[in-house]
């Protein structure tokens, strides 16, 4: 068994990469700081585990990643990679959102559609796709990040249905957390309002719902009972709420 990782040099993908190993998959490692990549290797002794260091970011490294990985039989993906940059839109460097989307959004829709071809082929395999309780919501401040997190839920669950519908058996999911304890904030530039999550507690959580077949991932009690309440709540309500919540992250 075969795991692909991005964003798999801290955080959430570096936990994930953990507790995979543990359950005996190889790992495929892919972000851009060789050296926490290497360490995270040495680290890992159980099991194979190569390293690509790579910015997914530029379309043509997908599919280079792809050519070069095609015959490991990947049999996990994780689509982790992904940033946010906070700001108005006005005020945020129209190049960093541009990066975003190709991180958030097109890096891992062009790595979904190169391995689910294989995974069809077989019948079978896990991709999960990294996404965020902001996928359910407009984040005025981090208006970009929201809204690539919006693509991730939908194109995931829409996926998802294809795939039921078709009797195919590749098990796609989106994890949908709240604030994580990462290095998030201090990409985005933002402080959480709230203690976030152990990201080793939502990486185990994340993987075996996968392997559980399970859609939509949602740690922690108190971002389901949001997730509930969202349905209650009009657009416009909730906008603002998220845009009052947002000036108070600023760092």
């Amino acid at each position: 068994m075969t795991a692909l990782i991005t964003g798999a040099s801290s955080g959430m993908g570096r936990e994930m990469a953990r507790y995979l190993s543990t359950l005996g998959y190889d790992l495929i490692l892919v972000a851009r700081r060789e050296d926490r990549l290497n360490a995270l290797k040495n680290e890992i002794k159980n099991v194979k585990v190569k390293t690509i260091v790579m910015d997914i970011s530029k379309q043509e490294n997908c599919f280079k990643l792809y050519e070069m990985t095609k015959d490991a039989d990947i049999d996990f993906l994780i689509n982790n990679a992904g940033f946010g940059a906070y700001g108005k839109v006005k005020d945020v460097s129209l190049e960093r959102e541009l990066q975003l989307i190709d991180t958030n959004i097109k890096a891992l829709h062009i790595l979904t559609r190169l391995y689910l071809k294989d995974m069809i082929a077989k019948d079978s395999g896990y991709i999960l796709n990294v996404g965020s309780i902001a996928g359910y919501l407009a984040g005025p401040f981090l208006a970009s990040y929201y809204a690539s997190k919006n693509y991730v839920v939908r194109y995931t669950e829409a996926l998802r249905e294809e795939l039921r519908r078709d009797k195919i058996n590749v098990k796609v999911s989106v994890l949908c957390p709240g604030p994580v304890r990462t290095e998030f904030n201090k990409v985005a530039g933002v402080n959480f309002i709230v203690s976030g999550l152990d990201s080793k507690r939502v990486a185990k959580l994340a993987v075996d719902k996968t392997l559980k077949g399970k859609m939509v991932i949602i740690p922690g009690a108190a971002i389901k009972m949001l997730k509930f309440g969202l349905r209650f709540l009009g657009e416009n309500l909730m906008t603002r709420v998220s845009y009052s919540l947002q000036t108070k992250r600023k760092n």
